[in-house]
C-alpha cells in the first residue's frame, strides 16, 4: 500500500511516518511546517506542503495520487480556541480530504479521532465506543464528534471506500508536543513541584504512540471491516498519572519532582475565572475547566472491539514505553527544553 500521512510534522502523524520508513513501505506526507516538512524531504520522504481546510480539488488530486490509504491524523487539539478554527481544521478540512479520497478511488480511510467525545465531568470506566455524554465538553470535542459524523455519511454513500475511526487515549512517546512536554516545562518553572489535580491519583488509560500506529495499520489491512467502524484504542493498562510521571521523570530521567496535591473544585473555580478573563482578552488561559477535569476524573476504554474485529493488541506495553519514551526525551529533549 501507499499512505497519505496527514499531520505528519509532528506528534501521532511523524511516528506514523517514521514507522513507514523504517518498514520500507511507500508514503506520501503533508503538514504545516515548513520547517519540519523540510526535515522529513531530507529522509527521502515525498512531502506535500497543505492547508487541509482550504484543499482544492487540484490539491488533493496531487495528494492522494497513487494513494490507495490515507492515515488522517491532522487536527487542531486544544482545550482553547475559537469554534470556527476548530471548524476548519477538524470538520472542513476532514470533509474535503475524504471526498477527495472517494473521487480518487482510495481503498482505506483511516480517521485518528478522540476520547474527548466521552468526557462529561464525571468517572467513567470501561466506556464503549458507543456511548456519548448529552453534550460535547469543548470545540474540540464537539468538532471531532462532526468530523465523525461527516465520515459516517460518506461511508454510507460510497461503498468504493473504507472508513474506520480510531479513538486513542492520551497518547505520549516520541514527538508529542501536549502531555509530557507540558508538564515538564510546569515541573521545571516550579523547581521540580508539580501541582495536580488531587495529586494526579486518577486512574486512567495512557497509549504509547507505537500501539496507535499499529492499529492504523491494522485498520489499513483487515479485510472485511464495515467502512463507518470505530475503535478504541489504550495500552489497555490503567494506571495514574502521578505513577506514570515518577516512573518516566524520576526512575528514567533522573528529574527531581514532587508532586503537590491541590484540591480540584478549588482549580475549577479558578478556571472558570481564567476563561471569563480569556473571553474578555481574547488569550488563552493557563488551564481551563476541560483540562484540570481531564487530570481529575477517571476515564478508562473498553477496547474489545478493537482486539475482536481487528485482531488488535497493544504491541508495546507502557513499561517499554515509558523506557522508549525517556531514551527519546534524552537523545531529542522536548520543544519547551529539558
Amino acid at each position: 500500500m501507499k499512505v497519505l500521512v496527514t499531520g505528519a510534522t509532528s506528534g501521532l502523524g511523524r511516528n506514523a511516518v517514521d514507522d513507514l520508513l523504517q518498514h520500507g513501505l511507500p508514503l506520501r506526507a503533508t503538514g504545516r511546517n515548513l520547517q519540519q516538512g523540510a526535515a522529513l524531504q531530507q529522509l527521502g520522504v515525498d512531502f506535500e506542503p497543505a492547508d487541509l481546510s482550504l484543499l482544492t480539488p487540484v490539491q488533493a488530486d496531487r495528494l492522494l495520487r497513487d494513494v490507495d490509504t490515507v492515515w488522517h491524523c491532522a487536527a487542531l487539539s486544544s482545550p482553547w480556541g475559537p469554534r470556527r478554527a476548530f471548524e476548519a481544521a477538524n470538520v472542513e478540512a476532514t470533509r474535503r480530504l475524504a471526498e477527495a479520497a472517494v473521487r480518487q478511488g482510495v481503498r482505506r480511510f483511516v480517521h485518528i479521532s478522540t476520547p474527548s467525545l466521552y468526557f462529561d465531568f464525571r468517572h467513567r470506566q470501561q466506556i464503549d465506543e458507543a456511548w456519548r455524554p448529552a453534550r460535547p465538553v469543548n470545540a474540540y470535542a464537539a468538532t471531532k464528534g462532526e468530523a465523525e459524523a461527516v465520515l459516517q455519511s460518506i461511508a454510507s454513500r460510497h461503498a468504493g471506500t473504507t472508513v474506520v475511526m480510531l479513538r486513542p487515549r492520551a497518547i505520549f512517546g516520541p514527538h508529542d508536543r501536549v502531555i509530557v512536554p507540558r508538564l515538564l516545562a510546569l515541573m521545571r518553572q516550579r523547581g521540580g513541584v508539580l501541582p495536580l489535580p488531587g495529586g494526579g491519583r486518577a486512574r486512567m488509560d495512557m497509549t504509547y504512540v507505537g500501539n496507535v500506529v499499529h492499529a492504523m495499520h491494522l485498520a489499513s489491512r483487515v479485510p472485511g471491516l464495515r467502512s463507518g467502524s470505530v475503535y478504541n484504542i489504550t495500552n489497555q493498562a490503567p494506571t495514574t498519572l502521578a505513577d506514570l510521571l515518577q516512573r518516566l521523570f524520576v526512575d528514567q530521567l533522573g528529574l527531581p519532582l514532587r508532586i503537590r496535591a491541590l484540591p480540584y473544585p478549588l482549580l475549577a473555580g479558578v478556571a472558570r475565572l481564567l476563561e471569563a478573563g480569556g473571553r474578555l482578552t481574547g488569550r488563552e488561559p493557563p488551564f481551563t475547566r476541560y483540562s484540570m477535569g481531564a487530570l481529575h476524573y477517571e476515564m478508562t476504554l473498553d477496547t474489545g472491539r478493537a482486539r475482536r474485529e481487528l485482531g488488535w493488541q497493544p504491541v508495546i506495553d507502557l513499561d517499554e514505553g515509558i523506557r522508549r519514551t525517556a531514551a527519546w526525551i534524552r537523545a531529542h529533549g522536548t520543544p519547551h527544553g529539558l
